[in-house]
C-alpha cells in the first residue's frame, strides 16, 4: 500500500496548532486591492482559524500526516 500524500497545495496554506485547530490566511487579499477599502486590507491581515468543521475536511483530505 502506497503512503498517503500530503496536498503540496495545503502545506502552504494550511498550519495546524498544538491543539488541532486549522490557521489560513484571510481571503480576499491576493489582487484588486484598489477596490479594496483600507480598513478591509487592514482587517484582513495576519490569519484566522478555520471553523472546527471545515479544519476537520482539511485535516482529512489534504492534510493527512500533519
Amino acid at each position: 500500500m502506497p503512503k498517503m500524500k500530503t496536498k503540496s497545495g495545503a502545506k502552504k496554506r494550511f498550519k495546524i496548532t498544538g491543539t488541532g485547530k486549522v490557521l489560513a490566511a484571510s481571503a480576499g487579499k491576493r489582487h484588486g486591492m484598489i477596490k479594496r477599502t483600507t480598513k478591509q486590507i487592514r482587517q484582513n491581515r495576519g490569519t484566522n482559524t478555520l471553523f472546527k468543521t471545515d479544519g476537520d475536511n482539511v485535516k482529512k483530505y489534504f492534510l493527512p500526516n500533519g
